[in-house]
């Protein structure tokens, strides 16, 4: 196209995940940061509440993008839409939880045309309805976070990271587990993930209650020479931000997770591991740490992620879809 696509971005003001000093500010880089360094949209930031008039965007915007598809960071409602021929794009998280926050309902309060979200077709469907349209947008992956890492060779490489949610392992816990659904409950969800925190040379590090929160995240990454990407269902972030960290990443890959889409390749650009292997994977590279070969993994690994894996790229990514509209 020879014009600018023009983007209207709601969202609401109140969102905390949009905030450049939360604990996560993957989706503030994304939303706040690359869409406009995209040449291809010139994008407008309509911070909202509970209710916003959108007949006032008639004619003035190609595309609508939501932040996500429900109420929790986007407007309760949007007063005017069944007005307009504006196509609404929203970004789907969490897919599990679409039962518990009804955010099939909100599809046709806020007319939405097509969902995207960094994980597959297939995960999504297991949720959604078929006729939803969907695209695999692998965002979350903030370049400039990454750009000047500590050197392989001067990291910690006796004890391997673990970071992140994991499930509570209580006698009562599991066995309160047994009546909770699978989807959703961190048991079952970070399964692999809560099973690495029982060996002896695994550092664990939690989501909150330390100081490598938000964009300190990465600085937490690169202590180690080697760190530990484990979602049983799909896969998170993590998968990206750990390799392009420059850690050698243990990457749990199976046919469960269907982790394959993202392109890396076993012994190559990651270590991948699952519930059968893993500790014979950790094993042998604590042998020997300083064989060469792990380095030339670690490092084809951030360059992949940083190369491929990027937030620009995923922008291009939405805006071609975008383009599919106008």
């Amino acid at each position: 196209m020879d014009e600018k696509i023009r983007v209207a971005f709601l969202y609401k003001k109140s969102n905390p995940l949009l905030s450049p000093t939360n604990y996560d500010t993957t989706y503030y880089h994304f939303f706040m940061d690359a869409l406009k360094r995209n040449s291809r949209i010139d994008v407008t930031y309509f911070p909202t509440e509970n209710k916003m008039d959108v007949r006032g965007l008639k004619n003035k915007f190609d595309i609508i993008l939501l932040y996500e598809n429900w109420n929790g960071g986007s407007p309760d409602e949007l007063i005017g839409i069944n007005e307009l021929d504006i196509p609404v794009i929203a970004r789907c998280g969490d897919f599990h939880a679409a039962q518990k926050y009804d955010t099939i309902s909100y599809h046709e309060k806020y007319k939405i045309n097509h969902y995207f979200g960094f994980n597959t077709k297939e995960l999504f469907y297991q949720f959604y309805p078929k006729n939803f349209k969907y695209k695999t947008v692998i965002y979350g992956l903030e370049p400039s976070l990454y750009q000047n890492v500590i050197p392989f060779k001067d990291r910690i490489k006796n004890r391997i990271l673990n970071s992140g949610a994991i499930g509570n392992t209580s006698l009562y816990s599991r066995a309160m587990n047994l009546f909770k659904p699978v989807h959703g409950n961190p048991y079952y969800e970070y399964r692999l993930r809560t099973k690495c925190n029982k060996l002896p040379y695994v550092d664990y590090t939690s989501t909150l209650q330390h100081e490598f929160i938000g964009d300190k995240y990465p600085l937490l990454l690169q202590k180690y020479q080697a760190a530990i990407a484990a979602t049983t269902f799909g896969p998170t972030i993590k998968y990206w931000e750990i390799p392009a960290a420059g850690c050698l990443t243990f990457m749990e890959i199976t046919k469960k997770n269907g982790g394959e889409y993202l392109g890396y390749t076993d012994e190559e650009t990651a270590i991948f591991i699952n519930e059968d292997n893993y500790e014979e994977k950790f094993k042998e590279f604590l042998r020997n740490p300083d064989d060469p070969k792990w380095e030339k993994i670690a490092n084809a690994g951030r360059k992949y992620a940083l190369e491929n894996l990027n937030n620009d790229k995923a922008v291009d990514s939405l805006v071609d879809l975008m383009e599919e509209f106008v």
